[in-house]
């Protein structure tokens, strides 16, 4: 099995953010990681293999690029150092000192050209800033030249936006953020302008396999012109071009979903350790497999083959 959604915080980054005093946005304590610990639960789960980067709160902070700059840098070689040293058992997509174009662009030749790393990893916003506005359209242009596996994982929305429903963040805000990323790619043209992206969507989408159906008449009934300009081949063809991990959004209701909205082909194994613990990787994987029954293809697709084929696909050069 290959997990498609691991992700690193090591203790040197921690120190960082202990000293910033920045708290979790998910809600909740963050967790200790290491690599060793990761292989140790990666076994207890039956996985051969792991793509690990950089969840919330990222490098941006206080509209610093040196320290963005620096963060950066010292996560993409650690997991660097973390692949090399464990063969076999870690993938890894670097992050970017976003939303600084040239340190981003710079950042983006070292994760693929010096360390050879497999994708990139981006939060649905920075500061208010989603994924598709022009700030993002360097970046974008080159992500796509190189055809480049980018994944998006949810952080807090503006502060203004946040609702006052007193549950976590991770409960309600990561999943609307996930929507309110995919969305803003869609109807800026972001999708259909840099169609050789990989891209890579946590926690099955957000709702918006839910509301698929909903943009789609929206944009057919005249109620959106722009939109229906910037997704010509209509919405339903990007959100099928995406691709969707499986990360705390298991269980027969949202596996049925994702099956009919994108195919099987396009959903990968996620766990979210270590802020999910082990016995939910467990979990996850049992339901697939409960799900889907006698189909060893499909099971096979989704919990390897997928990834597999992927990560080949994607270019780095």
């Amino acid at each position: 099995m290959i997990d498609f959604h691991q992700h690193i915080l090591p203790k040197e980054y921690m120190k960082v953010i202990d000293d910033l005093k920045v708290i979790s946005q998910g809600g909740f304590k963050y967790p200790d990681w290491s690599a060793e610990a990761a292989i140790e639960n990666m076994d207890k789960a039956g996985t051969e293999k792991t793509i690990i980067y950089l969840s919330e709160p990222g490098t941006f902070f206080n509209n610093d690029e040196e320290l963005a700059k620096r963060l950066s840098r010292m996560v993409n070689d650690i997991c660097k150092k973390t692949v090399d040293d464990f063969p076999g058992r870690f993938g890894a997509f670097g992050v970017l000192p976003m939303p600084f174009t040239d340190s981003s662009l710079k950042e983006i030749e070292y994760i693929f050209d010096t360390l050879g790393l497999d994708g990139v990893a981006m939060l649905t916003n920075i500061d208010g800033l989603y994924p598709g506005e022009d700030a993002y359209g360097e970046v974008f242009a080159e992500l796509n030249r190189r055809k480049a596996i980018v994944v998006f994982h949810p952080a807090l929305p503006p502060a203004g936006m946040v609702s006052k429903i007193p549950i976590p963040g991770f409960m309600l805000e990561f999943p609307f953020e996930t929507t309110r990323c995919i969305m803003n790619i869609l109807i800026t043209g972001a999708a259909e302008k840099y169609r050789d992206i990989r891209w890579l969507f946590t926690h099955a989408g957000g709702a918006m396999p839910y509301l698929a159906q909903r943009f789609e008449y929206m944009r057919t009934r005249g109620f959106f012109p722009e939109i229906e300009q910037s997704t010509p081949r209509g919405a339903n063809a990007s959100l099928q071009d995406f691709y969707y991990d499986t990360a705390l959004s298991y269980g027969d209701g949202t596996f049925a979903l994702l099956e009919k909205f994108v195919g099987v082909d396009h959903i990968l194994f996620g766990s979210d350790w270590p802020f999910a613990p082990v016995n939910y990787t467990i979990e996850a994987s049992n339901n697939i497999d409960k799900y889907w029954g006698v189909n060893e293809r499909v099971k096979n697709m989704i919990k390897s083959e997928n990834a597999m084929k992927l990560l080949s696909e994607s270019n780095k050069g």
